[in-house]
């Protein structure tokens, strides 16, 4: 089974950097869409960005130029580094992965990690 396991976040003032990164099971990244999503309590789901097996990307708008989405299969590990960090990018962050779906919709990735918080101060 799957698993997937987020680390990196924290707090930073608002245009610094943060390098989210999230743990998969062996061969993963090579085989699953993976994406980046974040939460915040009362609002909706947002998909920031994904990946897909071969690598192509993509990002939400909120977020490009900013954010850059990679994945080392060799690890199996999948990256989010975050740049000029604004407040409103505050939320928990999840990485989710699915073998068939690779969009930015999060109600079509089957498998998620438990989260990890970003913090970001004016």
């Amino acid at each position: 089974q799957v698993q997937l396991v987020e680390s990196g976040g924290g707090s930073v003032q608002a245009g610094g950097s943060l390098r989210l990164s999230c743990a998969a099971s062996r061969y993963t990244s090579s085989s699953y869409c993976l994406g980046w999503f974040r939460r915040v309590p009362g609002k909706e789901r947002e998909g920031v960005a994904n990946v897909d097996r071969v690598g192509n990307t993509r990002y939400a708008d909120s977020v490009k130029g900013r954010f850059t989405i990679s994945k080392d299969n060799a690890k199996d590990i999948l990256y989010l580094q975050m740049n000029n960090l604004k407040p409103e990018d505050t939320a928990m962050y999840y990485c989710a992965a699915d073998r068939y779906y690779c969009g930015l919709r999060g109600e079509y990735f089957t498998i998620w990690g438990q989260g990890t918080q970003v913090n970001v101060s004016s």
